[in-house]
């Protein structure tokens, strides 16, 4: 993924919302931002295009494109009411597949809202779920724990990339044994700009999962503040998840089989077949 995909990628993840009850949804006037659409009645337009596409699928319109509206201050002392929708993801899906195709960040919002509309429909059924789909949820899990993992750190005074990297190699110690991100990635035999996250199956990103959360939960619980007590702090959590993993008999990370698939390549043919 170039720098420029993940950063768009990053734009659409920022501007999701969540409701009260936990779901959650797109402003469409966020999202015509982000899609480079300057004038509202030319996005309004890809939005009815949507709707049609919505109701033609046999899914209700309303359950995917509800309406609000929005007082907005426009110049001085002058309030205007603003057409709105909570858009659902599958919503978001159907609007950059309708959207101009000629530019670029519609492209990505396409690649973006399929892989996410395909990770939640695996994700309701995950216990039916081969082993490749099993991956495909868990690692989008990781991604998004690793983004709050890495604010806990910033906030325990984890601040340049050189001292994340300490961090990071601090949980890999702990749950690996004594390995580091290094060591994992020559043990897999990956590439040079191969992720060691990417070529682990279900049950090593499951763990890695629990190693993740444990230790962003325990920075925000210990109000954690330096550097030094952040990688201590990790490799301890590791550690604890590697124990449990010995005391119910399980097999070590660092033993378990390497995935012949990347999660790259599944997410490829996952779209395909979208």
């Amino acid at each position: 993924m170039s720098n420029l995909q993940a950063e768009e990628y990053k734009n659409f993840e920022q501007i999701k919302r969540k409701r009260e009850d936990g779901t959650e949804y797109w402003s469409a006037r966020d999202l015509s931002e982000v899609l480079q659409y300057k004038k509202w009645e030319n996005f309004a337009k890809v939005i009815n295009r949507a709707k049609l596409a919505c109701r033609n699928s046999g899914y209700e319109i309303l359950d995917h494109f509800p309406e609000v509206r929005k007082m907005v201050e426009i110049g001085s002392n002058t309030i205007r009411e603003l057409l709105d929708y909570e858009l659902s993801r599958y919503a978001c899906y159907l609007i950059v597949q309708n959207g101009d195709p000629r530019k670029e960040i519609i492209a990505l919002g396409q690649t973006y809202f399929a892989i996410q509309t395909r990770r939640q429909e695996v994700a309701d059924y995950f216990n039916e779920l081969d082993e490749d789909n099993k991956r495909l949820v868990i690692r989008g899990n990781v991604k998004q724990w690793n983004q709050m993992l890495l604010e806990a750190a910033r906030n325990a005074g984890v601040i340049t990339n050189k001292e994340y990297a300490e961090f990071q190699n601090s949980g890999y110690e702990g749950l690996y044994g004594g390995l580091t991100a290094e060591d994992i990635h020559i043990k897999k035999n990956l590439k040079p700009k191969e992720k060691i996250l990417d070529f682990m199956g279900s049950e090593e990103l499951a763990a890695n999962l629990f190693r993740i959360t444990q230790t962003e939960a325990k920075l925000k619980r210990e109000n954690v503040k330096t550097k030094e007590e952040a990688n201590k702090t990790h490799y301890t959590v590791g550690a604890t998840v590697r124990k449990a993993i010995k005391d119910i008999g399980g097999t070590m990370p660092e033993e378990l089989p390497k995935p012949e698939k990347s999660i790259s390549e599944i997410e490829r043919e996952q779209i395909m077949k979208l």
